[in-house]
């Protein structure tokens, strides 16, 4: 589970990311809601927990952001308990609220019932041309053939066909399926782009994985040549 957390107390922040890494998740933190915003607009994540009272941009305010462009599930946090923060959270779009001081158990149930939620309503089966990507299974197809993937390489197919006819930039990539913040002296992504077209692509007649020069990679079906 790939947690994201917008809180300026920093101690509160440090404690819920030693809580939810000790729990097996992927954690970043933001401490003002202009970071808050950029990354939850333009990074994925399993959940969100999102303070109302942040510097730079409320939290409400990152929460309208988000709601505009994806869906990501959001759980509210605030020192307040007043009815009218938790309507305005609620209707703003947050999925759920909790009232400091919490525990962090009832944190971490409700993260685990919200990710379950989401991934209900995601589609288990993707389909890019004649490739099926299968989340549940973690495995491909392609032209009914299995395709031997890595771990790693599963999970990059994967992102791609969620993503599939979008440009996703290597830094995105290296974030997404490494965790890393892209160096450009590596060349990680590269290798594995190469070596998944070597599978999903090089057997068949047309290609699924195409290279758009100076921004990225996208998988999507396009017309024959």
């Amino acid at each position: 589970m790939r947690v994201l957390i917008v809180e300026d107390e920093r101690k509160t922040a440090d404690y819920l990311r030693q809580g939810l890494t000790e729990q097996g998740c992927t954690v970043d933190v933001a401490h003002d809601g202009i970071d808050g915003q950029h990354l939850a607009v333009h990074y994925d994540f399993d959940v969100i927990v999102l303070d109302a009272m942040l510097p730079g941009l409320d939290g409400f305010e990152v929460l309208r952001s988000l709601r505009a462009v994806k869906g990501t599930p959001v759980i509210m946090l605030t020192a307040r308990d007043g009815v009218e923060d938790r309507v305005k959270g609620l209707q703003g779009g947050a999925d759920d609220y909790l009232v400091k001081p919490f525990s962090f158990i009832e944190l971490l149930a409700r993260l685990q019932a919200l990710t379950r939620r989401g991934r209900a309503q995601e589609p288990t089966l993707l389909r890019v041309g004649d490739l099926q990507v299968d989340l549940i299974g973690r495995k491909a197809h392609r032209g009914g053939q299995r395709i031997d993937l890595t771990a790693k390489e599963f999970a990059l197919v994967a992102l791609l066909a969620r993503r599939q006819g979008e440009i996703l930039s290597k830094t995105t990539i290296a974030e997404l399926v490494w965790d890393m913040h892209f160096d450009s002296n590596t060349n990680v992504v590269e290798v594995a782009i190469k070596r998944l077209r070597g599978k999903i692509d090089a057997p068949f007649a047309q290609p699924l994985l195409h290279t758009i020069r100076g921004m990225g990679y996208v998988l999507e079906e396009r017309g024959g040549h």
